[in-house]
């Protein structure tokens, strides 16, 4: 294949990561197996010592997941993915691979729950301290960092409120003050952003979403250079496991194949849904980036080609006002899941944040009354009809 940046986008999304083996075949193929054989003793202990490349154990080399990788890598624009084995195995993989007792992060306040759980109730275990800022407050990132501060995460668009941070920007804090920039890629995908090219050192990704499309299986990614990603996460995974299946990096090969298709159209109906939402008695606030009232609208075309396929908004009445909508939903999904071709909703403050304290879901802006939506392919004129059940009946 040509070389991958001379390439459009659609193209690396079918084509990159395809070597064809012998036998010809025109779709990637899937290795199911565990172990390869070697030809000889000196073999195999040339590919252990690492002085000659090929596969060694399914673990950490498959030339499945390896395809995975290397597309994915394509698309995002980095030297390296590594494939792991879910979105927080990723995460993990990074901290693991990254951090030393004694080191400090800091992190964007409105992250998905069970990172934040992976931070205070984990990595604390270990001596790695934690501190919590504004995502789209650079003057509060800035007064967070200290000496021992290994690197900055987030995530952009957040969950579940889509509020935004200025990547380039918090690129150039983090390089200045000689940290690393970590962003979590979920919402968007790199059909469109691509944190990476606006100065980010590693992106992180929960394949289960988006990047498959149609909530079939677990995975997860990090993309970054060769040295970040190549050795520092590889080595967590070489050694501890938190590996991807062949058969879940075969899914994930197809459904990058029809990633920016299906995220402009995630992104078409979102817009479609928000606006809608906007005028409705029974709604007090949509948090949608493609929204010109969002706090951070400035941002989509900059760093982000749509408002995305995910909003949130606030219904009056609180927590049984929220229920209510949901319940009365006979189309949507009841689920916590997103980037499906299924839209989703969910009650964050009692599923995707339950486990968090009331004080850390305040803190994060998780209100009772809000509901998060990740719309998807269904017509969106269905999914409006599905949604006004339950929202008509509170808006008096």
């Amino acid at each position: 294949m040509s070389d991958p940046e001379e390439l459009g986008f659609a193209t690396r999304a079918i084509r990159a990561g395809h070597h064809r083996t012998e036998e010809g075949e025109h779709s990637e193929p899937l290795f199911a197996t565990s172990s390869y054989v070697f030809s000889s003793a000196a073999e195999a202990a040339a590919r252990f010592s690492g002085e000659a490349p090929g596969n060694i154990y399914s673990r950490f080399t498959n030339p499945t997941v390896r395809a995975f990788e290397e597309r994915l890598a394509a698309l995002e624009g980095g030297e390296r993915c590594v494939a792991t084995a879910s979105g927080m195995a990723a995460i993990l993989a990074t901290c693991l691979g990254l951090l030393q007792a004694g080191d400090h992060i800091v992190s964007s306040r409105g992250i998905f729950g069970s990172t934040t759980l992976l931070f205070n109730k984990y990595l604390a275990r270990f001596g790695v301290d934690i501190s919590y800022v504004p995502l789209s407050d650079l003057a509060a990132w800035e007064a967070a960092i200290r000496p021992e501060t290994r690197f900055l995460f987030l995530e952009t668009p957040s969950n579940p409120l889509t509020e935004m941070a200025d990547i380039q920007a918090l690129a150039d804090l983090a390089h200045g003050r000689s940290c690393l920039l970590v962003v979590d890629n979920c919402f968007c995908t790199p059909a469109l952003q691509q944190p990476l090219r606006l100065g980010a050192d590693l992106v992180i990704h929960s394949a289960t979403k988006y990047l498959d499309g149609q909530g079939r299986c677990i995975g997860g990614a990090v993309v970054g250079d060769e040295k970040l990603v190549g050795e520092a996460v590889f080595g967590v995974i070489r050694t501890a496991g938190p590996s991807m299946s062949p058969f879940n990096a075969w899914v994930f090969l197809k459904g990058l194949e029809t990633l920016q298709l299906r995220m402009q159209a995630h992104a078409r109906s979102a817009q479609r849904l928000a606006e809608w939402l906007v005028e409705h008695p029974a709604v007090t606030q949509v948090y949608y980036p493609g929204l010109p009232s969002h706090p951070q609208h400035h941002l989509v075309g900059k760093q982000q080609q749509t408002g995305g396929g995910i909003l949130s908004f606030c219904v009056r009445g609180g927590r049984s006002a929220a229920w209510q909508v949901i319940d009365a939903t006979r189309i949507l999904s009841i689920t916590a899941n997103l980037g499906d071709t299924k839209t989703t909703i969910t009650h964050p403050a009692t599923t995707t944040h339950g486990r968090l304290s009331p004080e850390e879901r305040e803190q994060a802006g998780i209100q009772e009354g809000l509901i998060r939506i990740a719309v998807g392919l269904e017509d969106p004129e269905d999914i409006r009809r599905d949604l006004a059940r339950g929202l008509d009946a509170i808006r008096h």
